[in-house]
């Protein structure tokens, strides 16, 4: 079962020689035509907001608050690779933050034991859902969609719609609040994750394989790839990292409460998707699923700068996800032409 695919559509070297200097220009703007809007888009706000927008005040504030979107684009653009869909990242976020502080303030269990049980449940889950997509044949969407319902239904139950709070160590707390050289912490998380998966998936037969299977499973089993294995894993991984972004998020907010979370999975999505749409066009990737997280941070910072209403914000992250998916189809669709074309030629 697929519920998305995964096809490389950035043009080739090959390609590129064999088109005319304009051809080759108009092909190469949907590769890095998302950075440049980001670019124009800090030019544009730093315009008309000079004391407010662009300053370090500023970029600090946004790095600090979109680590956890950053974190959670990352985690769903995992199972993205190999063709599936895992709605847990924006559900179970609610949840882990809130065991993440329960299991300290209820249970008095130290710190590291918290995040590691917290971390243990995101791999058990992560498990579950690889199962249910890979041996249950369930489609991913709605596998993810029913697992990520039972995790908020928990969430709920749990906390009876109050908020848990209590003393937290210094050290929990400094998972999140700690700052080097300036720069939050959670800032060198989403630039430690983003290198560990790019060297993953663009310079090890691991990531080959992955895309392999996002574009065509049944070819990448007949040339001896794992899918099974394959696809389970990504799901436990992406468990595993939102758990820990629910971990960040409790040393954040050092309270529990089942409202938060979700308001994470629209936006964590939407970075994913425009991350299809850049870089590599038509194909999930890291650098472009940051560009994309980036170009939403910038947006909405600026738009709320100007004194937009609350209701702005997901107005914006879902016409968004809107347009992203709208570019990646017909950047798709328009590779195809292009590539009969010069078959034909």
């Amino acid at each position: 079962m697929q519920s998305i695919q995964s096809n490389a559509l950035e043009p080739t070297r090959a390609e590129l020689a064999r088109l005319r200097p304009a051809e080759r220009a108009r092909r190469l703007i949907p590769v890095y035509g998302l950075p440049i809007l980001t670019v124009a888009l800090i030019v544009f706000f730093s315009i008309l907001l000079p004391d407010t927008f662009p300053t370090g005040l500023n970029a600090r504030s946004i790095m600090s608050d979109k680590a956890v979107i950053a974190l959670l684009s990352l985690s769903a653009m995992l199972p993205m690779i190999a063709g599936r869909i895992d709605l847990t990242v924006g559900y179970g976020i609610v949840l882990w933050h809130v065991v993440a502080i329960t299991l300290q303030v209820n249970y008095g269990i130290d710190w590291p034991v918290a995040v590691a049980l917290t971390l243990a449940g995101g791999l058990f889950v992560g498990l579950i859902n690889g199962l249910l997509v890979e041996v249950a044949q369930i489609d991913s969407f709605i596998a993810t969609l029913g697992t990520g319902t039972i995790l908020y239904a928990i969430a709920n139950w749990h906390t009876g719609g109050r908020q848990i709070m209590g003393l937290l160590p210094k050290g929990f707390i400094a998972i999140n609040a700690t700052w080097i050289g300036g720069f939050p912490i959670g800032f060198f998380y989403v630039i430690g994750l983003a290198l560990v998966l790019w060297l993953v998936t663009e310079r090890l037969p691991l990531g080959r394989h992955l895309y392999a299977i996002g574009a065509n499973p049944k070819a990448a089993a007949l040339n001896g790839i794992p899918v099974r294995g394959y696809v389970i894993g990504v799901f436990i991984a992406s468990g595993l990292l939102t758990a820990f972004t629910g971990v960040l998020l409790a040393s954040k907010l050092r309270i529990g409460q089942s409202s938060v979370g979700l308001d994470y999975l629209l936006p964590a999505l939407v970075g994913a998707f425009l991350g299809s749409t850049t870089i590599k066009p038509g194909r999930v990737n890291v650098w472009g699923t940051l560009v994309g997280v980036l170009i939403l941070a910038v947006g909405i910072s600026g738009i709320q700068q100007f004194g937009a209403a609350f209701f702005v914000e997901p107005l914006f992250n879902g016409a968004t996800l809107v347009v992203a998916i709208g570019i990646a189809g017909y950047a798709q669709r328009r590779r195809a032409v292009v590539r009969r074309n010069l078959d034909s030629g």
